[in-house]
């Protein structure tokens, strides 16, 4: 199952492809989208132009790309390999099953999701939501600590679960989302191909397979409530000391506080570029994966 090369087949690998791939997608359009959105869930009274000027304030150009080196690029260069192998596998025999395009690709995607979460992104996702969300003291004068120093504060204080506070959300963030987005995905690819009178092996245009990863991505947005979920456990916000905030913050008791504190919309701060960060992935991760497991496969 899935792409492989035969022995001593010369190439690039299918997993270096995908590392690749994911790095160019976060230093691109991915981190600032990032940066947008968790400034906006952790900080939920904000609107999308307070936002924008609160991460300018961070550094101009620069406060959009908080949180990418190292941890950012630490992720990426781990992430993409776990998610596009496990999905893969995952997909192509749920294919040879008899199992349809949409249950399959949503099955790829949940399992690749929480894979990638539990083996690489725990302190990755927690280090990046530090960054973007503690208070940088330089406008007072004092030198802010570095990333490294406060990583190691956090190891210090509460150890490994420290640094990776929040993972579960991050997992079930990961498994809806990648359930999502690629079983979204899979199904808007039936539906061109019957609109377009195509049959299941026969291949879509570029514009198609981006319009199909694009309506995956918008739609997998569904699940934001995890998302400000996992960055109100992971952040460093003022509003994070607030006395109404739980001591010990699970997925149920966070969920609580936060609709407690702003109701159903702050549930959902910071969906406007989640949408967009949700389309840029998937076009990435599901449309130019599917070319480039094409060209290994013919290689």
């Amino acid at each position: 199952m899935g792409v492989q090369r035969e022995p001593g087949q010369k190439g690039v690998s299918w997993s270096n492809i995908a590392v690749g791939g994911i790095m160019n997608m976060v230093t691109t359009l991915g981190q600032p989208l990032e940066v947008l959105k968790t400034q906006m869930a952790a900080n939920r009274s904000q609107t999308m132009v307070q936002a924008c000027r609160t991460v300018w304030s961070r550094g101009g150009v620069s406060g959009f790309f908080q949180g990418l080196i190292p941890w950012a690029w630490i992720e990426a260069s781990t992430k993409g390999a776990v998610l596009v192998f496990t999905a893969s596998e995952v997909e192509t025999a749920s294919l040879a099953s008899g199992i349809n395009p949409g249950v399959a690709g949503l099955l790829g995607g949940m399992t690749g999701g929480i894979a990638q979460a539990y083996a690489t992104m725990g302190f990755t996702t927690c280090m990046k939501t530090v960054e973007i969300t503690r208070a940088k003291t330089v406008a007072t004068g004092a030198k802010p600590p570095s990333t490294w120093t406060v990583f190691m504060d956090i190891y210090r204080r509460e150890g490994i679960a420290g640094v990776n506070k929040g993972v579960n959300a991050v997992a079930v963030r990961q498994c809806t989302n990648w359930g999502s987005r690629m079983g979204f995905a899979r199904l808007a690819e039936t539906m061109i191909r019957k609109v377009r009178g195509k049959g299941e092996n026969d291949s879509l245009s570029a514009f198609e397979k981006i319009s199909a990863s694009t309506f995956g991505g918008a739609l997998a947005t569904w699940n934001q409530p995890i998302e400000v979920v996992r960055v109100e456990m992971q952040s460093m916000a003022k509003n994070a000391a607030s006395a109404n905030r739980p001591e010990k913050l699970t997925i149920a008791s966070t969920l609580k506080y936060i609709y407690k504190e702003n109701g159903i919309k702050g549930l959902y701060r910071g969906v406007t570029p989640r949408i967009g960060l949700g389309i840029w992935q998937t076009v990435c991760m599901v449309s130019f994966a599917d070319y480039v497991k094409a060209w290994v496969k013919g290689r």
